[in-house]
């Protein structure tokens, strides 16, 4: 190679060097996208009206999953009857959302909040347990919670009475409890007589309400809680699920618990049998008689597996009822 040769190709190398490190370079931008943000957090759950002088904080504890509603979940249906239900109204049958949402009502005598969720939040399932994170951003200090009123004593309306190192998580509030729901899951006959997958829930409702032992007030049919506030027997979903009536005059709100599910099950079809419903026909006549009631009269409703802010009418349709959402307001 000749003097002029080699000059040449030594000019070359340092642009194909170059072009080299540029095509590596841009193979590697290919292969390699830049990492995409992390997701924001979801607003806080909470949404406030007013029933008269009272106001309603809907506090949202977080929403579960219903894998396979079709098989066993309603057990007086067959699995093609509730597919074609959930569809007609936009469900998946494959899995469906069950939300859990507790309302709290401040009144000028005081401040009651209706059960207490699922309990703390843990790292196998962070969809639940938003209770005490909501109350916080909902400006609702625990210690201000004077009565905690139970629908009943399921697991994910009981849970939330202990914080994450077993305390009472409610420092002042009185408990007050239905008393033939006390009375059943109290009953060590009751406890023993239980199959062996249902005792485990026993003693679950033994171990939440311990620390709080002294303040337990048990209450029956029409009792009140608070001037304007009354207990209303459902029974049915369990032996002693009662509900509540706020009256403020002419305003009114009806906090129903589980007496219904989701609006799409329980709803629009009364009849349907939820596997959770401890007398399934016991809970269809006292859906019926309640959601007849609360039809009539136009009361509105909130209730604990409604979509959030779980607030609504209940209205008459054909042999069943229709969920008419209430509007949501940007001011209270």
């Amino acid at each position: 190679m000749d003097r002029r040769a080699l000059i040449a190709a030594g000019l070359a190398a340092p642009a194909l060097i170059a072009g080299g490190l540029a095509k590596e370079a841009r193979a590697q931008t290919q292969a390699a996208p830049p990492a995409a943000p992390p997701l924001p957090p979801q607003a806080p759950g909470f949404y406030r009206f007013r029933v008269g002088q009272a106001l309603v904080t809907m506090v949202h504890d977080g929403q579960g999953a219903r894998p396979n509603p079709t098989q066993g979940f309603v057990r007086n249906a067959s699995p093609e009857a509730v597919t074609a239900s959930l569809r007609a109204q936009g469900l998946d049958p494959a899995q469906i959302t069950i939300p859990f949402t507790i309302p709290v009502v401040r009144t000028p005598r005081g401040t009651v909040m209706f059960d207490t969720g699922n309990g703390p939040q843990t790292a196998a399932d962070s969809r639940i347990g938003q209770l005490q994170a909501n109350l916080s951003a909902a400006g609702i200090d625990p210690a201000s919670i004077d009565i905690i009123a139970f629908t009943h004593f399921h697991g994910d309306h009981i849970g939330g009475l202990l914080d994450g190192a077993g305390n009472a998580a409610f420092p002042r509030a009185r408990v007050m409890v239905p008393e033939k729901e006390w009375a059943y899951w109290m009953d060590e006959a009751q406890a023993s007589r239980a199959p062996e997958a249902m005792r485990p829930a026993f003693a679950n409702v033994r171990r939440r309400f311990a620390p709080y032992d002294s303040r337990i007030e048990r209450i029956g049919d029409d009792a009140e809680v608070l001037p304007g506030i009354r207990g209303v027997e459902t029974p049915g979903h369990t032996p002693g699920h009662m509900s509540f009536q706020l009256s403020d005059g002419s305003a009114q709100l009806m906090i129903l618990g589980d007496l219904t599910n989701r609006p799409e099950l329980n709803l629009t079809n009364p009849g349907w049998h939820l596997v959770f419903d401890m007398d399934p026909t016991g809970a269809e006549m006292t859906r019926r008689k309640i959601f007849d009631r609360v039809a009539a009269d136009r009361t509105p409703c909130v209730a604990y597996h409604w979509p959030f802010p779980a607030r609504g009418i209940v209205t008459k349709e054909g042999d069943g009822y229709r969920l008419l959402p209430a509007d949501w307001s940007s001011v209270i």
